[in-house]
């Protein structure tokens, strides 16, 4: 338990966010509520099934006791009601994802006295919240069955939002919340304030392991075992009649990142009417007109938050009869767009340097800001226009509750989540849509908040859109009917709302990465962040950031990304296709001079072109990898036709040699059978062809005056034996090519780690290899001893769901186990040869959230798909900085 005076941001981990912000504001002399925070360490005795912790229902009383003490208010008197918000408060912010209850403490007495004193509308407004969310948290009735006794009264009376009931429906109301919470608990609201705060303490603790929360937290990477602290602090109240309201802003744009403040003001409300997007707000510009000396104190504290901060603010504040309270504050949910140009615009005002502007950036944001936008050329005319609460262009089929959009992202499908507005428990929704629409809500509502931390394109407040999603449609003006499973585009950038699927192109971003600019040649002002936070990202990183490439096509694309070099070309992409006949040619020995003669004249051609792209820079070359099934004909529609032709009386000697060898070559489990240094082994041939043409390639390249560095690697070894008599092959071959060239060449040879046998062998095969480059994807099929296709498609998600993975080790590196193993090779690979060049070239090297690993173990490159390539530069740079220690802040440097 501690006062909010005694405590300060400094406690976030001990108060929560919530708790350390409110501190803080008080000890810089803010207009904050006063109240105390019950810490996450009570929590988590809670949470552990020890029961409440000793005396802490005695340290709550002792603090209610200061609390009446500094409001000049008793908690349950009539004639001085303290009415107090029991709020959650994590370490981490977790916008509604826990419950919160507000006006415990309120009861029939004081709603009497209340009515009495001439504010009969207020409390009943105040007493039907505390029942409804007391109700719903506490004692668990469906939040659903509030809001349709609340609608249903809205028709009645014709009211258009909660603001337009009178004080005698506002009574009808609360009455019929209470019965509603008898019949489905058997229980009222009780009438005794400490109970109601207890049981209201109790329930935020259990929130804390709700299924939102739960799910919230695993798509943020937040520990489970953090818990939350309970904020209690004096309610002021924003629905105390017109000179009253209340609002959430921003210290800059969170959207675009301009500055300035930016933020939604409800008149007559309290601040979950704003949040919840149940009443659209106005603009604060409208606050400045009707209360022009309130507008200029709130943004006196928006500056002095800001600063002190030296971040974007997000701000909750009260107005009460006039008077201004500052109820919370936090680094603000921001935009991909808005995170790159608030953090370039603060080093420019001198508030940070580069260092920390690219530790608040990350890859993941980048890669939203690199995914193409909706074309201008296409001529579609918007359906409708609402506020661009969340950038992006999205398309899918319109879905109408968040049940829907996860269960048809299941199946594969795009969806667009629309809602009239949502709340906490669409979070599951929100992760599986492409896009979300709300008709109703502001630039601050749940829908916004939470869509700019997901990076997902969202629409709010779309004017005239009736969603229905009992009848599971939606309807726009003039009579436009928008059934569920409807393809609609939806632009988070304009605000703007399309039937069918509309065209795209590259980003602004995209393009300008790609064209090489200069961050000073770009006028937008998101793009000239981007540009320049890359180019410190690309003095600060240690990693090489190469490409998976094959094509002179890939290439150029690389490299004008920003590649320093190939770390993959697959070869087996040579021999798809319609060529996949020449393998199948050697293996049942038809014309085999001939196949191979063609596979290296092919091979040659490419790997000049790709070389010649490529120049001054090194490629490394994979052998080919793919089982051997894969370039011989399906055996049951051979067998089948070869069955055929023997009825008829056709079957030659063609079809059954074909048929024969595919019998001799099947496999039961091939993608562990027949490939990469054992098809080399067992069928040398086309990998000689292979090595022969890029040894040719090289010398011709090179005599023509060509810088050019080709290296080979080879796949799936699992023993050092293989790797010695594949390298001893592979150099035979390029000294025959040097020596009829009367020219000297060396082709450096690395191993391609996938197999753990291979990186528990480590330092003997390193005595043998140039390089490692770990094959990531396949080191962790074999290590967890699963089909990435099967676990994908059968399990993982149930995994996920149940907790036993807390994110898919195919998409992030398992650090624990596969990222053990990587570790283990890379430390003993360089014990056994100092100097051992160290790559990574699967899924993971492009995956922001595990180029962290690949830092802290020392590998020298990554290599990944060539859009990815700003991605990993930009993280390897973060990454760098971290590593270093962090950003240097001005406290630091004084």
């Amino acid at each position: 338990m501690l006062e909010l005076h005694e405590g300060d941001r400094t406690m976030a981990g001990l108060l929560g966010g919530k708790g350390a912000g409110l501190a803080e504001m008080s000890r810089l002399g803010l207009p904050v509520p006063p109240g105390f925070v019950v810490t996450t360490e009570a929590c988590r005795a809670w949470l552990s099934g020890d029961g409440e912790p000793d005396g802490l229902w005695g340290q709550i009383e002792a603090a209610m006791v200061d609390l009446e003490r500094r409001s000049g208010l008793r908690f349950g008197d009539p004639a001085a009601p303290l009415l107090v918000s029991v709020r959650s408060g994590a370490r981490f912010s977790m916008p509604g994802m826990m419950e919160t209850v507000l006006d415990v403490g309120m009861n029939d007495a004081v709603a009497a006295a209340l009515v009495e004193r001439g504010e009969a509308r207020f409390a009943w407004d105040s007493y039907r919240r505390l029942v409804q969310m007391y109700g719903r948290t506490v004692l668990g009735v469906a939040g659903a069955l509030f809001d349709d006794q609340l609608t249903l009264l809205r028709h009645e009376t014709g009211a258009a939002t909660d603001a337009d009931l009178d004080a005698a429906t506002l009574e009808r109301l609360t009455a019929g919340f209470r019965r509603l919470v008898v019949e489905r608990t058997g229980e009222d609201l009780p009438q005794d304030p400490g109970e109601q705060l207890h049981r209201a303490v109790i329930a935020v603790f259990a929130s804390w392991n709700g299924e939102r929360a739960r799910l919230y937290r695993a798509h943020e990477g937040i520990a489970d075992d953090l818990g939350t602290a309970v904020n209690v602090v004096q309610m002021v109240f924003g629905n105390r009649g017109e000179r009253s309201g209340s609002g959430v802003c921003f210290t800059r744009d969170p959207v675009s990142g301009a500055p300035g403040v930016f933020g939604d003001y409800l008149p007559d409300a309290q601040g979950e009417d704003v949040v919840s997007g149940s009443r659209s707000p106005m603009d604060l510009s409208e606050l400045a007109r009707r209360e022009p000396a309130l507008h200029a104190e709130l943004s006196t504290h928006l500056r002095t938050l800001e600063e002190h901060y030296r971040d974007l603010c997000d701000v909750e504040f009260t107005v009460e009869r006039g008077r201004l309270w500052i109820l919370q504050t936090r680094l603000g949910k921001r935009s991909p767009a808005a995170a790159f140009r608030i953090a370039v615009e603060l080093v420019d005002e001198g508030v940070i340097d580069l260092d920390e502007a690219l530790t608040r950036v990350d890859g993941t944001q980048l890669q939203t800001l690199l995914h193409p936008t909706f074309a201008t050329s296409d001529g579609l005319v918007p359906l409708a226009h609402g506020l661009a609460a969340s950038p992006g262009a999205a398309h899918g089929r319109l879905v109408f509750d968040a049940a829907t959009a996860m269960a048809w992202t299941a199946l594969g499908r795009e969806v667009v989540l629309a809602r009239p507005e949502t709340s906490p428990d669409d979070f599951g929704g929100l992760l599986a849509a492409r896009a979300v629409i709300t008709s109703r809500g502001g630039l601050t509502s749940h829908a916004a908040v939470v869509a700019r931390g997901l990076g997902l394109t969202c629409v709010t407040g779309v004017e005239g859109l009736v969603v229905d999603p009992a009848a599971r449609v939606a309807t726009l003006p003039g009579g436009v009917t928008l059934p569920e499973g409807t393809v609609v585009s939806v632009d988070g950038t304009t605000g703007e709302l399309y039937a069918g699927q509309r065209e795209v192109e590259p980003s602004a971003v995209s393009a300008a990465v790609s064209e090489g600019a200069s961050p000073g040649a770009v006028a937008d002002r998101t793009v000239r962040a981007v540009l320049t936070l890359l180019a410190h990202a690309d003095l600060r990183r240690h990693l090489g950031v190469m490409a998976n490439a094959e094509t002179p096509e890939e290439a150029r694309a690389a490299r004008r990304f920003g590649a320093e070099g190939i770390g993959l070309c697959r070869t087996e992409h040579m021999l798809l296709g319609e060529r996949r006949v020449l393998v199948e040619r050697i293996v049942t020995d038809d014309d085999r001079a001939g196949a191979l003669a063609e596979i290296e004249a092919l091979a040659l051609t490419e790997f000049t072109s790709l070389l010649e792209v490529m120049e001054g820079l090194p490629v490394v070359v994979r052998l080919l990898d793919p089982p051997l099934h894969e370039f011989l004909p399906d055996l049951v529609e051979l067998s089948v036709a070869a069955a055929v032709a023997a009825e008829r009386g056709t079957l030659d000697a063609t079809l059954e040699r074909r048929l024969s060898a595919t019998r001799r070559w099947h496999e039961s489990n091939p993608m562990l059978g027949l490939r990469g240094v054992r098809l080399l082994t067992v069928l040398p041939q086309i990998v000689d062809a292979q090595v022969r043409a890029l040894a040719e390639a090289t010398v011709a390249l090179r005599v023509a005056g060509h810088d050019v560095r080709p290296e080979l690697m080879v796949p799936l070894v699992a023993d050092v034996a293989e790797l010695t008599a594949a390298r001893g092959r592979m150099e035979a071959i390029v000294a025959d090519v040097a020596e009829a060239h009367h020219t000297s060449l060396r082709l450096p040879i690395g191993v391609m780690v996938e197999l753990p046998r291979a990186a528990l062998t480590a330092s003997a095969l390193a005595e043998h290899a140039d390089f490692f480059s770990f094959g990531t994807n396949d080191l962790t099929q074999t290590s967890w001893g699963m089909s990435r296709d099967d676990a994908e498609a059968n399990f993982l998600a149930v995994y996920r769901e149940a907790g036993i993975v807390a994110t898919d080790p195919f998409r992030t590196l398992d650090e624990a186990g596969v990222g053990a193993l990587v570790a283990m090779a890379a430390r003993d690979g360089r014990r056994a040869r100092p100097g051992l060049g160290l790559g990574a070239c699967g899924e993971h090297a492009g995956d922001p959230a595990s180029i962290g690993f690949f830092a802290r173990t020392g590998l020298d490159y990554l290599s990944c798909s060539p859009p990815r390539i700003p991605v990993v530069r930009l993280e390897a740079g973060r990454q760098a900085v971290l590593l270093a220690g962090g950003p240097r802040t001005r406290a630091d440097t004084r």
